[in-house]
């Protein structure tokens, strides 16, 4: 919990950051969303791994296309160290794209782990989101949908429905990602506790 005048500031300001990622991608306010990234600070996603200029530009080309994925941001909670944080925080992923012929909506559920630096300003050096849970429905109720359930059952559970639905549009989607529990998600929270002790990322 932030004590001092300047803590409470810091927490602010991250979490205003952490607000304006998701208003400012989500509306395609691409100048102003790169000012929340350090210049070396990278995005870890599904369908795409990068610096912030490079999943801009992958995510320009993603509207032009027509990909429609938007975010929503719950509950966060941030842990200062200094010129370091580590934050989490709830969201939904929500992407909307045509099933096997039928039009359908992902809702991805989990949190986004970030990795904060103040250098000149607060940034973001690292955007890990992690994925809970998620499912697929189609917009139509009455659509026949049949998932083919080899291709599902390639990635976790907390992301499968988000997975399989970025595939099926040409995404190649890490198989990898962190979940609710698991080695992965175990490997990130080790990673953040030594950030905030001040080593590399």
């Amino acid at each position: 919990m932030p004590g001092s005048h300047a803590e409470i500031e810091d927490d602010r300001l991250i979490r205003e950051l952490l607000q304006n990622w998701a208003i400012w991608r989500d509306a395609g306010d691409w100048e102003r969303f790169r000012t929340v990234w350090h210049p070396d600070g990278r995005m870890m996603a599904t369908w795409t791994q990068g610096t912030g200029d490079e999943f801009i530009e992958i995510s320009k080309q993603a509207w032009a296309k027509g990909v429609s994925i938007l975010h929503f941001l719950g509950g966060i909670s941030v842990d200062l160290a200094g010129n370091r944080a580590i934050s989490q925080t709830k969201m939904t992923i929500s992407q909307r794209a045509e099933v096997d012929g039928v039009l359908c909506d992902v809702v991805c559920t989990g949190r986004f782990y970030d990795f904060f630096e103040k250098r000149d300003r607060w940034g973001l050096v690292l955007r890990q989101p992690i994925y809970e849970k998620d499912r697929l429905d189609p917009l139509d109720p009455s659509a026949k949908l049949v998932l083919d359930q080899d291709l599902l059952a390639r990635f976790p559970e907390g992301y499968r429905h988000l997975a399989y639905l970025q595939t099926r549009i040409g995404y190649t989607v890490k198989p990898d990602m962190p979940g609710l529990d698991g080695p992965e998600v175990a490997a990130l929270y080790a990673r953040g506790e030594r950030w905030l002790r001040g080593e590399a990322v």
